[in-house]
């Protein structure tokens, strides 16, 4: 699959987010990496930031956080399309979570780990 093609998936598991849930995200870019940084674990996604959860009043005046999802770790996993897709979802609603400050235990149990 194409990196345009991948960056499509992606594009289409956001406007999948009910629309009362994207109005929340608050200050997040999303990116489509090829990998992740060498050296490191095999991820499909991470998010990088501070969750709303943990934003005081202090918080104000810094960089977004930042959402990467990553298409060949995605590719390697998967066997068909149709596992891109779902996989795509599954990891796009995880990150999202992060953001919210849903912990990876919790994503587990509700199926999206």
């Amino acid at each position: 699959m194409t990196r345009a093609d991948f960056e499509v998936l992606v594009a289409e598991a956001l406007d999948e987010v009910p629309g009362e849930l994207a109005a929340l995200i608050d200050n997040v870019a999303i990116f489509v990496e090829d990998d992740p940084p060498a050296g490191g674990p095999e991820l499909l996604g991470i998010y990088e930031g501070i969750p709303l959860t943990e934003r005081g009043h202090y918080y104000g005046g810094v960089l977004p956080d930042r959402i990467t999802i990553y298409r060949n770790p995605t590719l390697r996993m998967c066997e068909t399309v149709e596992d891109v897709v779902d996989e795509v979802n599954i990891t796009v609603v995880h990150e999202i979570a992060h953001h919210f400050g849903i912990d990876d235990a919790r994503l587990h149990e509700l199926g999206y780990g």
